[in-house]
């Protein structure tokens, strides 16, 4: 392959898109095609193709800032590393390890993520850890954890979708947040198969279904149990199925019974005939998935929602078999691995958990530290952010933009604020960053080589196509270096591939086992599946040649330069797992676990002083909190600003015309931007896309009340009331 084209993935989703990266002659790279990755095939959206424009040193950081006087001003790494270390152990020594946080981000490398949590544990001392991906999966991972014993976004790939009879697709909006996985959608339904999509907007995605179902925001839980109710009612479960690969169905039935169609119309919105014409659907053909994202999971009881979609999989025999199951969309580039290796607050390496006496003194041994010192579960994040200048005085921030992404966010943005100390090593001056004391200018995707573990549990090499500005260092050199100031001269190296390798030993024998994955079998094969454990090392031979893995004194892998190696070195090893529980599911007895669950509402309810909902979520053209994409011309040109998504009917008692500003106001504060006025969305319902600051901030008016399990906010459902923003 010629020198100058680099095989790497997207920066952005958890699809991890494959592309190529062609050096220009003024030494800057152009996306061009990579057709061999299968995910997307070569196609991109349009964040894909233009992420080069990030690496420009017009629209990002290239010299570390410290706060001079009140104003963030120019300085050497020398002097921004030093005020960092010193805020940390100041407040360390007056307050307590604890009082130390540390918050990281779905989008750091597995490499990052794993060198933040041995950070935060072993030279912090503390277990206040946690980071974004809370704010995006946890209730999904939590819900299958409870059921199947494991979480992995999708226990199959995204090469299935089409094979199988019908999906249901509960609140994604796959045509703006992943546009290259609608293919498999299309093809889906060019094999014959159908589409259900659950969703309170009638979205793009939402037109593509043979059948649209529009829930109120908050009510998926009871959709889920209306339909589950026909299925036993009309005698479509698979007895033998349960049988023999499930407990606790017994009180998962009884509980779906208690929702009967018309229980349940009254709830959701949604009629009997349509949720009849969903349950025919979905069991009718030998094969079928249900596919969750945001919507049922950013609520407060998103656990027990995504929980009723499973317990419909498993009474009617959809999973554990090729061609169907359960399986959640996620959505930050690395929101899987960034959780699988110790950046959440109660996990370690490997899926690990934290209170778990062999885990911890495995992971210990690997650190060369004590496991007696290891702190144990700390706040989630939300609780974390909630903590700021009480308990938690000092705060180290890495990839993350709270300011604009957490609910609540003016809540948020004062408690960042009120810190004695606060650093933020990221590649733009976001809103976050403009708070910090210290604020350090790291590299990105193209500048550096990593690991990234996408959606469907492909563990995945992202290679260093070009040198980053002069200034600029990578997360793992802040860390080594940080750790060195703070006392930790060993365990922390910026060689990513090293980091790599012993995130393998302390994965090894966990449930998110990555030991059997190397560089070379990434570069070789496009990806690996977890888990992937390493085979037993062969017996002594006398025949010439490397064993398994050689090139080291440990027996790991050497270095293998940036490039693909050729296939047919020999190695034995583990193939990896594209598709989980065919044989058993992760419970000690192997069987899946129905849990009985039964509809609540909303944390908040509309009444008469806010009578309308508010949902919130994205848009094609802009990622996540807008801190990268609001800075790429040509999206800015596609999503200029914010918005207010509404029904006709609504605008109508407003006054309000199409593009007028109008005022949407919550229990927590208030949010000014234009109207959309559509038909594609209820009209008790309103819409706000979640990715700008200032005024039109959607974060604002959402709703910090946490699922009780997983600790989720319950972004996509909160009152709130509309007005015309004249009348102010």
């Amino acid at each position: 392959m010629n020198a100058s084209v680099t095989p790497t993935h997207c920066p952005y989703c958890a699809l991890q898109c494959g592309m190529n990266l062609t050096s220009s002659p003024g030494g800057g790279v152009e996306v061009t095609e990579r057709a061999d990755f299968p995910v997307n095939r070569g196609a991109l959206c349009g964040k894909g193709r233009t992420a080069p424009a990030l690496l420009s040193s017009r629209v990002r950081l290239t010299s570390p800032l410290v706060r001079t006087a009140g104003v963030l001003e120019p300085a050497s790494w020398d002097e921004a590393l030093a005020r960092i270390a010193e805020g940390l152990a100041r407040t360390r020594s007056e307050h307590g390890p604890d009082a130390c946080g540390v918050f990281g981000g779905g989008g750091l490398t597995n490499e990052k993520a794993y060198a933040l949590g041995k950070f935060a544990r072993v030279v912090l001392r503390t277990s206040q850890i946690d980071y974004n991906g809370r704010f995006c999966m946890s209730s999904a991972a939590a819900a299958g954890v409870r059921a199947f014993g494991l979480d992995r976004g999708l226990p199959f790939p995204l090469e299935d979708i089409p094979r199988t009879g019908c999906v249901i697709l509960v609140g994604s909006n796959l045509a703006e947040t992943m546009p290259p996985a609608l293919r498999f959608v299309t093809e889906l339904k060019e094999n014959g198969g159908r589409l259900i999509v659950i969703d309170p907007r009638r979205t793009r995605t939402a037109e593509q279904a043979d059948l649209h179902l529009a829930p109120r925001p908050g009510t998926d839980l009871a959709l889920a149990l209306g339909m589950l109710h026909l299925v036993v009612a009309e005698g479509r479960t698979d007895e033998e199925f349960i049988r023999a690969r499930t407990s606790g169905w017994e009180d998962a039935r009884a509980a779906a019974m208690a929702h009967w169609p018309e229980y349940v119309e009254r709830i959701t919105g949604v009629s009997v005939p349509e949720l009849r014409a969903a349950v025919r659907m979905f069991c009718d053909p030998e094969d079928a998935m249900v596919l969750t994202a945001r919507g049922p999971e950013q609520q407060s009881k998103g656990t027990d929602t995504v929980g009723a979609w499973i317990n419909l999989c498993l009474a009617t025999g959809r999973s554990g078999r090729p061609r169907s199951g359960y399986g959640c969309l996620t959505g930050q580039g690395n929101g899987q691995g960034g959780r699988e290796h110790g950046q959440k607050a109660d996990q370690l390496p490997g899926y690990r958990k934290l209170t778990d006496p062999a885990a911890r003194r495995h992971v210990a041994e690997v650190w060369g530290i004590d496991p007696d010192t290891l702190p144990g579960p700390g706040r989630s994040a939300y609780e974390l952010l909630d903590a700021m200048g009480t308990d938690i005085r000092s705060l180290l921030l890495m990839g993350s933009n709270p300011v604009v992404s957490a609910p609540h966010a003016a809540h948020i943005e004062e408690r960042l604020k009120s810190l004695d100390f606060l650093a933020v090593a990221d590649v733009v001056l976001s809103e976050t960053a403009a708070l910090a004391d210290v604020v350090l200018p790291v590299t990105q995707w193209a500048e550096e080589t990593g690991t990234t573990t996408n959606l469907e549990g492909r563990v995945l090499l992202r290679r260093r196509a070009l040198s980053a500005p002069e200034g600029v260092r990578s997360d793992l050199e802040v860390l080594h270096e940080l750790a060195a100031r703070l006392g930790v001269e060993k365990g922390f190296p910026s060689d990513p591939e090293e980091v790599f390798e012993e995130l393998r030993r302390a994965s090894a024998g966990g449930p998110a086992d990555y030991s059997g994955i190397t560089y070379r079998r990434l570069a070789e094969e496009n990806g690996v599946f977890w888990p992937c454990p390493a085979p037993p090392a062969p017996e002594a031979s006398t025949e010439a040649g490397p064993a398994p893995d050689a090139g080291t004194e440990d027996g790991l892998p050497a270095v293998v330069p940036d490039g693909p190696v050729p296939a047919g070195t020999g190695e034995a090893h583990h193939p990896g797992t594209p598709r989980l529980f065919l044989d058993r599911f992760a419970t000690e007895d192997g069987r899946a676990r129905f849990v009985p669950v039964s509809h609540r509402p909303v944390a908040e309810e509309p009444d008469d002083e806010y009578p309308v909902l508010l949902t919130t979520g994205r848009v094609v053209a802009q990622y996540q909190s807008g801190a990268q994409t609001r800075r790429v011309d040509e999206l800015n040109a596609a999503a200029p600003g914010p918005f207010v998504e509404m029904h006709p009917r609504l605008a109508e008692r407003l006054g309000a015309a199409d593009g007028d500003a109008v005022t949407v106001v919550s229990r927590r504060g208030r949010a000014v931007a234009p109207a959309r006025i559509t038909t594609a969305i209820r009209p008790d319902t309103v819409f706000m896309p979640f990715h700008w600051p200032g005024e039109g901030r959607a974060n604002t008016l959402t709703n910090p009340a946490l699922d009780p399990i997983s600790r989720m906010p319950e972004f996509k459902a909160c009152a709130v009331r509309v007005e015309a923003a004249h009348e102010e």
